[in-house]
């Protein structure tokens, strides 16, 4: 008898979890469930396409018959509601029940909901399913005013998109500066800048508090007053989907608590992707998914791999320029950085430095030699034989091809 390895949830991280069970085992069953109608999309690009068509087969993470070519019973509009691990089952939302022999939660997370007095309210959205794209399309005509809670890079992309189609836009976000976890404090008043100068209203130190609906919003913000407008999109970072766990065994924190091979405290049961807590963190971030998708996947056929620890990457395309942000960009006492930068063009690169190693870097405007830092990064490579005191990044970059790279 076949053994029955069900995915609960079918994004990114779902799909390459798939993808690496059938490089180690084409004969197990794979079972995959989600609860959109959609065949599996790519939600990063709900945002950059918003008022663009948004047709479905231009989102596919893959084309339709892939899921049959590679043996994938893929369950559409049904979720699992819950798990019977002391049975090995799924109960699923529909009412009925599957047995498995290994379990992959890979449901991913929902964005945050922020405790805003009558954030419910029709006319007030999110984006993170397609409906919700469709209904921000559905709804936008004949507004002229759109308030993004959340200065975050979804807020930004989905703010470049409304500007490109005349809305004005209005950025409340929490924090005291633009992307406080990518960005040095000069990095986030250079986009700062750049969003005013595209007439973006950017309130700081905001926090939106109650959203009154009468023909228009009325939006009260703590010590900020109210700000009108008539729609409000909101975007506060995300809560991992693991709501259905609660009464299992599988321990939990912030979201499923996962090892390097992504295994839970159950011995068939893995968690990976935007579910999973690993050393006390829940990424949301796509690349990371899919490394870890493909650990699960291949721990679950028999191959063991520990996850190797992705370096976190932002990138954001919009207002005309490109960012790039990468890994640690805490400035402290023990960390050594080279700063260049072009207030006229709005051009800014720093690279910060520890222990003769690139662990983190922050580029506006010119990201060509974005992937050669990436690259640096990630291998950890050395710049013991170069004299950072004395050289410019882009020299730095050119040597940096020449010196040998170091294990990981």
């Amino acid at each position: 008898m076949k053994e029955k390895f069900i995915i609960a949830g079918n994004g990114i991280t779902a799909i390459n979890a798939a993808k690496a069970i059938r490089e180690i085992n084409s004969d197990v069953e794979i079972h995959m469930f989600g609860d959109e109608r959609y065949y599996p999309y790519n939600r990063i690009k709900l945002s950059k396409s918003l008022l663009d068509k948004l047709e479905e087969d231009a989102l596919l993470l893959q084309k339709k018959d892939w899921y049959e070519a590679n043996g994938v019973y893929l369950h559409l509009n049904v979720g699992v509601a819950g798990i019977d691990a002391s049975n090995n089952q799924i109960l699923l939302n529909d009412g009925s029940k599957m047995g498995y022999d290994k379990l992959l939660i890979a449901s991913g997370a929902r964005n945050f909901k922020p405790p805003i007095a009558g954030i419910d309210n029709p006319g007030i959205f999110t984006i993170r399913q397609l409906e919700d794209a469709w209904n921000i399309h559905q709804s936008i005509e004949g507004k002229s005013s759109v308030l993004n809670i959340g200065g975050g890079i979804q807020g930004l992309e989905t703010a470049w998109i409304l500007h490109q189609h005349g809305k004005k836009v209005i950025i409340a976000e929490i924090s005291n500066r633009l992307m406080p976890n990518q960005l040095d404090q000069k990095a986030s008043r250079i986009l700062l800048k750049i969003l005013k100068n595209y007439n973006i209203d950017v309130l700081l130190d905001t926090q939106v508090e109650s959203i009154i609906c009468d023909k228009q919003f009325e939006c009260t913000a703590k010590n900020k007053g109210t700000i009108k407008c008539d729609m409000v999109i909101y975007s506060a970072g995300i809560r991992p989907n693991i709501e259905f766990l609660r009464s299992s065994p599988v321990d939990m924190k912030r979201g499923v608590i996962v090892d390097r091979e992504m295994r839970t405290n159950i011995e068939n049961i893995y968690a990976a992707g935007d579910a999973a807590e690993l050393e006390g963190k829940v990424t949301g971030l796509w690349n990371i998914a899919i490394e870890q998708g493909k650990a699960a996947g291949y721990n679950m056929a028999g191959r063991k791999t520990e996850y190797r620890q992705i370096v976190p990457v932002t990138t954001l395309n919009a207002f005309n320029i490109s960012l790039f942000s990468m890994g640690n960009v805490n400035e402290g006492e023990d960390v050594y950085t080279i700063t260049e930068e072009d207030a006229e063009s709005n051009l800014y690169k720093r690279l910060f430095i520890k222990n003769d190693r690139i662990i983190g870097a922050i580029v506006i405007g010119d990201t060509k030699k974005s992937p050669a830092l990436k690259t640096a990064i990630e291998k950890e490579v050395s710049l013991e034989n170069i004299d950072i005191e004395r050289i410019s990044i882009d020299d730095l970059m050119e040597s940096i091809k020449k010196v040998k790279e170091c294990k990981v």
